[in-house]
């Protein structure tokens, strides 16, 4: 890594600690460590080979959603502040327009209710337009990032790209396997303690997959509940080894969620990269051995090669 990236990534963070302190009344010294070790967790993982590693870890420390965030509270908490003002001259205008005895005097009464009206519709538009430009704005960090907002693990685009890349080299110096892992059940889990759990599993499973990966393994959402591995410079069996162990340490570590304990499984299909090899057919492959997974009882591993064995 150059020394300006370095540098560029310790200020960021630097600043991000102080970001954090100050959002807090009183932030805790087990807070400020959480975060260091978080930056320790993400200088550790960038790999000069690895894809957009250093992007990668900025974004763990510059979260553009939370500015976007900030900037729709402040809206809110400015068009919130314009009502009450406006129900205030609601409530003056009510004052002004009774005679001596507390009769209304309709015809003033009805103009000024006009004048607040127009008021009212004003702000709602502008609240509008606010919202309408940071849903914009949100739409294009997600399209540009490369990492999944809610795992923070690498997207479906960093994928394609990514596997784009490898497969155009055709013949590699060194093995490759990617591995598709699905939680099981995971519809289940929805229906019975809804979405919110559900995305606490995925940020389970994810965190999970970081503590028992390499530095150098990939990591991806592939959409919903399926995640992709990519697995270098390992044989087979090591690529077996792993998967085999990322099936039981998911089914030992339990999910707490208000005192109930969530069970999570995962079945996993994995393959071995080969020239001539294009993305569809590598993902193919190892979609195979994840059927197989799931139709022999879930919670387990299946492998599949070349020759469909």
């Amino acid at each position: 890594m150059k020394k300006d990236e370095l540098k560029s990534l310790v200020t960021q963070m630097y600043h991000g600690l102080l970001t954090h302190i100050d959002e807090h009344e009183e932030p805790k010294k087990d807070e400020v460590i959480d975060y260091l070790k978080d930056a320790i967790v993400s200088i550790e993982q960038i790999d000069a080979g690895s894809i957009n590693s250093m992007e990668h870890a900025k974004l763990a420390f510059n979260n553009a959603y939370k500015e976007i965030a900030q900037k729709s509270l402040s809206s809110y908490k400015d068009t919130n502040s314009k009502f009450a003002e406006l129900s205030q001259l609601h409530k003056t205008a009510v004052n002004e327009c009774k005679d001596k005895h507390g009769l209304i005097d309709i015809p003033s009464i009805t103009s000024k209710f006009d004048e607040i009206q127009s008021h009212m519709m004003s702000e709602v538009q502008r609240a509008n337009d606010v919202i309408t430009q940071l849903t914009e704005q949100i739409r294009e960090l997600e399209e540009s990032s490369k990492l999944d907002a809610l795992t923070k693990v690498f997207n479906r685009k960093a994928l394609d790209s990514y596997l784009h890349e490898v497969t155009s080299k055709g013949k590699l110096q060194h093995e490759l396997h990617l591995l598709i892992l699905d939680i099981d059940d995971f519809k289940k889990i929805n229906d019975k303690y809804g979405h919110v759990v559900g995305d606490k599993v995925l940020i389970f499973l994810a965190n999970i997959l970081r503590k028992t990966l390499r530095d150098g393994d990939k990591i991806f959402r592939y959409g919903g509940e399926e995640f992709i591995i990519i697995l270098n410079r390992i044989d087979v069996n090591m690529c077996q080894e792993i998967a085999k162990r990322i099936v039981k340490i998911v089914n030992s570590n339990k999910l707490l969620y208000k005192g109930e304990t969530i069970n999570v499984t995962v079945s996993i299909g994995a393959t071995t990269y080969h020239d001539g090899d294009t993305p569809d057919t590598l993902i193919s492959r190892a979609d195979k051995a994840l059927y197989r997974s799931k139709q022999n009882g879930k919670n387990q591993m299946n492998m599949e090669d070349i020759n469909g064995n």
